[in-house]
């Protein structure tokens, strides 16, 4: 493994962390702020409601059946070389979607953003990782989830406002961002590798991975929009005997993107089922809640995109503390009540309708929400790592930010439909209101399963090894990471953090 000893303060540094810094903070500002522009992009092209499921879906998808195998790539070919394609690629697809004559050709745009963001977003936490040492390499991952922070507190606005000019514009500010970072990351940050990865690449598991999360997604938002018609079943049947191939072909990989023995760990898969019912419902969540607010509410996109800032300045302030507390005492309490906390703020989001008040109607929901979910992230990425073997510490991390936005994509595809949304239904309130009531009812039950579920499955911590031992295995994990610098929950997974420093830097 090449590693690069860099100090904090200095300005070799700095410039680390500002190539690293943008370019988690531009794959983030996309994720977020695209849920914002969702109704002037259906506005513009008369899209359906299955446009807009894909408009958000096509990214995802992308993003979680790749991640994995970005990361890889980025040990064996090089993490700055990957990073820098990664930025290329998610500026060019940016700007095709920026430029997009239809809806359908801003889908596919966004599925070629998912790929640049899974080439880039691996990096930014490796690249970090790879080139500090250790208080340096502490101080640079408090640094970047710092200002990733103030990145996910500014992003609504920034979003808002740019919405309110043009929705392209949401895409094509990434283009000087992009440039920036290739010229920083060209000139000032230093190359690394793991030498000791292994040199096959899972492709045959890879492609498995996008094809069935691919097709069962189209099934399940098809089926929405015309029932359940040959080609809808026929596809989502493809799906599923894709994801059950995947399964076999990581048990005899020579190099699996998911190591079976991860799960072999009850904890390990009970905690990832946690994370697939709670990321399902915050997927669902981010999506319709800005919707609801601008077609049921009247909100302006600003308003609508900065409603939900609050959650974003509780988990600044409370997720440092509640992972201290998760390593503690263990996950079990905080992410139960957590959980249930954020069940009764969905429950009171349901209640948003035509003439609801900001202060009155949307605040309190959202502060409740914003309470429960910041007691239950830091602890569930606590969990994640506790479950797994130090050697597999990054992987592990990895394979559950896969697991949350593949939860993100489902939701998103079917809940919908199953709540009666499809069609035209999102331009007129009374069908889109009463859907959304009842999508959200829905996301309400998924986060008090997830609570049950971390109530009976999640038990103490287990005892991790100290030492010099413990050290360098989780430092192995903190460049292998495969998560992304995405800090807004409702689209990415939980934040990854090295095993040596979650109780100092936990998950926000």
């Amino acid at each position: 493994m090449t590693v690069t000893d860099l100090r904090m303060g200095t300005a070799a540094g700095r410039w680390v962390l500002l190539a690293c810094v943008l370019g988690s903070g531009m794959a983030m500002l996309d994720s977020t702020v695209v849920n914002i522009a969702l109704s002037r992009i259906g506005e513009e092209f008369g899209a359906s409601f299955a446009g807009l499921q894909w408009t958000v879906n096509g990214y995802t998808l992308t993003l979680a059946g790749l991640i994995l195998l970005g990361g890889s790539l980025g040990d064996r070919f090089g993490r700055r070389r990957i990073f820098l394609v990664g930025a290329v690629w998610f500026a060019a697809a940016s700007l095709l979607c920026g430029l997009a004559p239809s809806v359908e050709v801003l889908v596919g745009a966004r599925a070629l953003q998912g790929v640049g963001g899974a080439l880039l977003t691996p990096g930014s936490l490796a690249l970090i990782s790879a080139s500090f040492h250790g208080r340096d390499r502490a101080a640079a991952i408090g640094a970047w989830s710092g200002l990733g922070g103030v990145a996910g507190a500014l992003g609504p606005f920034v979003g808002g406002w740019l919405v309110e000019w043009s929705w392209r514009a949401v895409f094509l500010i990434n283009l000087p961002i992009a440039a920036i970072i290739v010229v920083v990351a060209l000139r000032h940050v230093p190359e690394s590798r793991d030498t000791s990865a292994v040199q096959h690449l899972d492709v045959p598991g890879t492609l498995l991975a996008v094809v069935g999360l691919g097709a069962l997604t189209w099934a399940l938002t098809a089926a929405g929009e015309s029932g359940a018609d040959p080609a809808v079943l026929v596809t989502g049947l493809a799906g599923v005997l894709a994801l059950v191939a995947f399964a076999f072909v990581e048990r005899r990989s020579p190099a699996p993107l998911v190591p079976g023995e991860l799960f072999a760990s009850a904890r390990f898969t009970a905690a990832n089922l946690v994370t697939l019912l709670m990321y399902a419902a915050l997927g669902l969540l981010f999506v319709l809640v800005v919707l609801q607010l601008q077609v049921v509410g009247g909100f302006s996109p600003l308003a609508a995109g900065t409603s939900m800032l609050p959650v974003t300045a509780l988990m600044l302030l409370l997720s440092a503390r509640m992972g201290a507390l998760g390593a503690r005492i263990g996950p079990r309490v905080p992410m139960t009540v957590g959980l249930v906390v954020a069940a009764a703020g969905v429950w009171l989001l349901s209640l948003i309708g035509p003439g609801t008040s900001y202060l009155t109607g949307v605040l309190p929901a959202v502060v409740v929400f914003g309470l429960g979910l910041s007691a239950a992230v830091a602890p569930l990425t606590t969990a994640v790592l506790d479950a797994a073997d130090d050697r597999h510490a990054g992987v592990a991390s990895g394979v559950n930010n896969a697991v949350a936005r593949a939860a993100g994509l489902l939701a998103v595809a079917v809940i919908p439909a199953v709540a009666g949304i499809s069609g035209d239904d999102w331009t007129d309130p009374v069908p889109f209101g009463a859907g959304f009531r009842i999508a959200m009812h829905v996301a309400a039950v998924l986060l008090l399963a997830g609570a049950v579920l971390s109530a009976t499955l999640l038990g103490p911590p287990r005892n991790r090894r100290g030492g010099a031992g413990r050290d360098e295995a989780s430092r192995d994990g903190a460049v292998r990471d495969t998560g992304c610098g995405d800090r807004h929950c409702g689209v990415s997974g939980p934040r990854p953090v090295p095993a040596h420093e979650e109780e100092s830097h936990p998950s926000a």
